[in-house]
């Protein structure tokens, strides 16, 4: 039998039209990706220093071998510790403390001014903090060199501070020794923060130092605290390392869940005890995740990221109207990319029952909740709320602080740019992007003072290097170490002298 003439027609022109529809989709996303520009600099070089860095290396060593421990109960911290590590500051930094105004905040922490020249331009704040988390006693043994001995060997500075956050505080004031030395003057007044209680919330530290610039007046134009890491094999097609500066740090909630019931022996059991309905609650949360974003922060960060990957990739970020469905459920199989992308939650911590034939008569869960821009605590509660769907569960705010998340700094801004630049000049193999910072600092009590607030560290830190802050075998590369001084002598000499990149 003969095919109908129109019907075969017909076919081939559905084809057709087919197949233009398909090149015009391919043309699209190729153009797209084309016109995908990168956000990259190229700046001029880096002012040249020099330094002997064996020095200034045994200079940091020595000052992790003070145990200033921030702990959960105030009683446990040892202020003599604090004061003899300040008396050290003094001695290894004697220009510093000559011609900077010192003062002590909250009896443990301190504030620097060093005072500039033109008093009608805003501040630079950059910020640090004195302590640091205990070791845990089981873990001891497993330090290639004692936590506090304040080891340089192997072309590391060994102890617990180095990354987090000795090393900053002395690059910092190794970069304004220097430049003190050389009779350099600022234009802008620089303050160095050095909180003495961020390990545990930061309320008597830089949270009261953030407090009294407040009440002078202060409004900085910057403050700059530690934050996003340079990591390796972070974007797909490129072996360069990602340098984040974080612009907005997620807010922080710890929520606990209570089921109460009669209790009893355990040979007459209900359908549900206290401990199976608090778990079943506890399962419904886990299975009902906070919703994806990937809009804001979210999207400033891969708008950066995504023009240095190889082509393949670079064309899915150029073309999320019809690629971010496959992009997201990419990215949230990993959970250090999923908690970019929503709010997240945590059951950190359970607790039910007396005795092993004796019905509980209450059982609880704690859950840590990171929130990502946009959320707030009530939205949270409200997520929980209807999500375990009982009203007979209590819940109830709990833990050592609660935070909403940070204002989300504009990236367009003189001060971003001012810092990408640096960051370009000191480390010119690094891609460099906003980011959103996943942890917590006290940099989120200078919010209420300063429109730009950016958190970034100078630590070169592969997979090894992450696992020691606040673990075991932190250290600090030497080399990376000369890094972070130039770092800071760039970012002072940028943002507060003349020629500044910084403008009002």
């Amino acid at each position: 039998m003969k095919q109908h003439p129109t019907g075969k027609s017909l076919a081939s022109k559905i084809v057709k039209g087919l197949g233009a529809v398909l090149i015009l989709l391919v043309i699209i996303l190729v153009f797209n990706t084309i016109q995908f520009p990168s956000k990259q600099m190229t700046p001029e070089k880096p002012d040249e220093i020099s330094f002997d860095l064996r020095k200034v290396s045994s200079r940091l060593a020595g000052g992790l071998r003070f145990q200033t421990l921030s702990h959960q109960e105030p009683d446990k911290l040892d202020p003599e510790a604090f004061f003899a590590f300040y008396r050290y500051l003094e001695e290894q930094f004697p220009l510093a403390h000559s011609v900077l105004e010192k003062e002590v905040i909250g009896k443990l922490s301190l504030l620097y001014t060093w005072k500039g020249s033109n008093p009608k331009l805003k501040p630079l704040i950059l910020m640090s903090h004195t302590d640091v988390v205990p070791i845990e006693p089981s873990t001891k043994s497993q330090w290639k060199y004692p936590p506090f001995a304040g080891t340089v060997a192997d072309g590391y500075i060994w102890g617990r501070g180095s990354i987090d956050v000795k090393g900053t505080l002395f690059a910092t004031m190794e970069a304004v020794e220097m430049m003190i030395s050389k009779g350099q003057t600022p234009q802008r007044t620089i303050y160095l923060a050095f909180g003495h209680d961020e390990e545990v919330g930061g309320k008597l530290g830089n949270a009261k130092i953030a407090g009294l610039l407040k009440q002078r007046g202060i409004q900085p134009i910057l403050v700059v605290d530690e934050g996003l890491p340079i990591v390796y094999n972070m974007v797909p097609g490129t072996s360069k390392p990602l340098a984040g500066i974080g612009i907005m740090e997620k807010g922080y909630l710890c929520l606990t869940l209570t089921v109460k019931e009669g209790g009893g022996h355990s040979s007459m059991p209900p359908k549900h005890t206290a401990i199976g309905i608090l778990c079943e609650a506890v399962q419904k949360l886990e299975n009902n995740p906070f919703p994806v974003s990937f809009d804001g922060p979210e999207k400033q960060m891969f708008d950066y990221i995504a023009p240095e990957m190889s082509f393949p990739a670079r064309m899915l970020f150029a073309n999320l109207w019809l690629f971010q469905p496959l992009i997201e459920k990419k990215l949230t199989s990993s959970p250090p990319s999923n908690a970019l992308l929503r709010t997240t939650s945590a059951v950190t911590m359970i607790e039910g029952g007396i005795k092993e034939n004796v019905l509980p008569q209450k059982a609880s869960a704690t859950i840590n909740f990171r929130m990502r821009a946009g959320e707030t605590i009530q939205s949270v509660i409200d997520h929980v709320r209807k999500t375990i769907d009982n009203p007979n569960i209590e819940i109830t705010k709990t833990g050592f602080i609660e935070k909403k998340p940070t204002p989300v700094n504009n990236t367009e801004s003189k001060s971003f740019q001012m810092m990408q630049k640096t960051i370009h000049q000191i480390f010119p193999d690094a891609i460099v992007a906003p980011g959103i910072m996943i942890g917590g600092t006290d940099s989120q009590y200078y919010t209420g003072i300063s429109e730009n607030v950016l958190l970034f560290f100078p630590w070169r830190l592969k997979k090894e290097d992450l696992a020691g802050i606040h673990g075991v075998n932190e250290r600090l590369s030497v080399e990376n170490y000369g890094e972070a001084i130039r770092f800071y002598y760039q970012l002072i000499q940028n943002a507060a002298f003349s020629g500044t990149y910084l403008t009002e």
